[in-house]
């Protein structure tokens, strides 16, 4: 007997049309085709992994993969279209099962910092570009929070993303001028609420009098008041507009009014081929900032 016939599965490795793979056993969840268009969208051939199979009564059931399948499917525009299948002989329905509940339940996630440093190994060019901006700030991104490194990763690729270099920049600067690179001001909801503000009030918000007015407030006031008014992003955004207003009620033109917070955001834009930082992936209309913090980091 083969002494490490324990630690390796006893399966064999056949390319099936999808046509003749069934997915729709019950403890299955739903296909998700919004998932399924975004995939195929950015469809990677070494991103497709082997599809695992139990052939029962000489049908295949697909227990790991419906959406691979699907996606395939969908690019390649035909089910005669075939992928590799793990397939197992030896599992009744109810191991399937079992084994499509638990098969996450011991793989351990990459982390934003990991992604993003596999990327920056890979020499993609939002990442490089994100990564340099941050360290000509004289800080650096990483994965504990501490003065002058940012962990906040997917809400830098978020803001870059949907709305370009220039309000990444701004950001970035408006933070660093107003709270001299506290670490607590690197925050998902902080930054995404300045962010916020920058791409709603345009010219209109001074980056003079924004630093005057919030720089007297500690990072943990703020996020303590925006806490009482609303969770996650728009109650620290709601704050630093009613700090950069003042206590004082005025009609001067220089205020911000809340209520553009919460209106459909104008199109943002778009930088031209010509940009040196233009992304042709996230030419599209901008989407509103999660409102609550990023799963990258909590706020303190």
């Amino acid at each position: 007997m083969d002494p490490y016939s324990s630690y390796v599965p006893n399966v064999h490795f056949e390319k099936i049309p999808i046509k003749n793979l069934v997915s729709n056993q019950e403890y299955q969840r739903n296909l998700s085709q919004a998932h399924i268009a975004r995939a195929a969208a950015n469809f990677d051939l070494h991103q497709v992994n082997p599809v695992k199979v139990s052939r029962r009564d000489g049908i295949n059931y697909v227990f790991n993969g419906q959406h691979t399948i699907e996606i395939v499917a969908m690019v390649s525009g035909s089910r005669d279209t075939p992928v590799w299948c793990m397939i197992y002989d030896d599992l009744c329905y109810e191991h399937e099962a079992d084994i499509f509940a638990n098969q996450q339940k011991y793989v351990k996630p990459l982390s934003p910092y990991e992604v993003f440093i596999a990327n920056i190994e890979a020499g993609n060019d939002q990442q490089l570009i994100i990564r340099d901006l941050v360290e000509s700030y004289g800080l650096k991104i990483g994965h504990t929070k501490s003065v002058g490194e940012i962990c906040a990763i997917s809400t830098l690729e978020s803001i870059f993303s949907k709305y370009g270099y220039h309000v990444l920049d701004h950001v970035l600067r408006l933070c660093i001028a107003t709270w001299e690179g506290e670490a607590n001001s690197f925050s998902a909801n902080i930054l995404n609420a300045l962010a916020k503000l920058i791409t709603v009030y345009g010219e209109s918000l001074n980056d003079e009098t924004f630093k005057e007015k919030l720089s007297v407030i500690s990072v943990k006031q703020l996020i303590r008041t925006a806490k009482e008014r609303r969770p996650g992003m728009m109650g620290v955004a709601e704050v630093m507009v009613l700090e950069y207003n003042g206590r004082k009620k005025s009609s001067s033109h220089s205020r911000l009014l809340m209520r553009n917070l919460y209106e459909k955001p104008k199109p943002v834009k778009k930088p031209s081929s010509e940009d040196p930082f233009y992304d042709s992936e996230s030419d599209e209309d901008p989407e509103g900032f999660d409102t609550e913090a990023s799963e990258d980091e909590e706020l303190i």
